[in-house]
């Protein structure tokens, strides 16, 4: 038995590392995982550290299953949360959810969060939780996040340390620096936290 149980916890642990070392987005068969409690990034702390407003419109990117979304479009009266991931089982799953809860302001995306479809300016925040690691170049994610969210706007970043893919805080202020974004504050610590980031205003 404990043989048994050490190759299970090694062959764990060799998964981790594998899946760390070749990004990639959670398939839509193991979305039973998104679903779990989000222990220190909750969606309190996510609405705290975001601040939606009525009328705004904002930007999740990897959605998974709408953990976060429903909650944060219901604040947004008179706005428009639209989702954005790779995968069109994902939107598709999302946008189901918001139809049955009779959430009608979110819209849904498919697309590479590397080289979004969107034209410049367009959000006024955007927010992506345990996904930045999943993306291959996390510095073209942040550079376009930074293009789509207009000057003064925030991004938020959540991240959880027991997730394959974890950002640390250090690395993700040094790529959010190269990417343009000014660092405000985190909410959390080393186990989990949320970070945001401003979109510096434009020069003239």
């Amino acid at each position: 038995m404990r043989r048994a149980l050490i190759g299970i916890a090694a062959g764990l642990a060799g998964a981790a590392l594998w899946w760390r070392k070749n990004p990639s987005a959670m398939p839509y068969w193991q979305r039973f995982f998104v679903e779990l409690p989000h222990p220190g990034i909750t969606r309190e702390r996510l609405i705290e550290i975001l601040e939606p407003r009525a009328r705004e419109r904002l930007l999740e990117v990897g959605p998974g299953t709408g953990y976060y979304a429903l909650t944060i479009a219901e604040r947004l009266d008179g706005g428009r949360l639209e989702v954005y991931d790779l995968q069109q089982e994902m939107v598709d799953h999302v946008l189901r959810r918001a139809k049955d809860g009779g959430v009608k302001n979110v819209t849904g995306w498919t697309g590479d969060a590397q080289d979004m479809l969107f034209e410049a300016n367009r959000f006024d925040g955007a927010y992506l939780t345990m996904v930045l690691g999943e993306i291959p170049d996390q510095d073209a994610a942040l550079r376009e996040l930074a293009r789509v969210v207009k000057p003064g706007g925030r991004v938020v970043v959540g991240e959880f340390s027991l997730d394959p893919h974890y950002v640390t805080i250090g690395s993700l202020r040094e790529r959010g620096g190269r990417a343009g974004l000014e660092f405000e504050r985190r909410l959390g610590g080393g186990f989990a936290y949320f970070a945001r980031f401003r979109v510096p205003p434009a020069t003239a």
